[in-house]
């Protein structure tokens, strides 16, 4: 007589995923937490990443071209300047740390959607 096995056991591959949700759960919610200026500019981080996120993009280089990142900060912050009152290198730093959080969760879900589960 054949056993069967509990559903559970017999497609386990929802439990990979459960992980990646509960991580983006929690990096929408810390980022609903940051301050006034940095929900200001998060769209605008957001929709320079999407823009240059593409199949071989400097955005997924083992090493990213320091350059071009001070230049996707610098595009990000010309945008931004005009809404804030009082724009200076501070703002600039946010968006630079901001930019490249961003980079980073990205790099990492993009590596994690290229790996093959057997």
């Amino acid at each position: 007589m054949e056993r069967k096995l509990p559903y559970y056991m017999a497609y386990p591959m929802p439990l990979l995923y459960d992980d990646e949700r509960l991580e983006r759960r929690d990096f929408e919610y810390m980022k609903s937490m940051y301050p006034e200026t940095a929900k200001r500019a998060l769209p605008f981080v957001e929709e320079e990443c999407d823009r240059m996120e593409y199949e071989g993009s400097m955005l997924y280089d083992e090493y990213p071209d320091k350059l071009q990142l001070r230049l996707m900060c610098s595009r990000i912050y010309n945008k931004m300047e005009d809404r804030e009152e009082n724009p200076g290198e501070w703002l600039g730093e946010l968006l630079e740390v901001m930019l490249y959080q961003e980079i980073y969760k990205r790099r990492c879900d993009h590596r994690k959607y290229r790996r093959k589960y057997y």
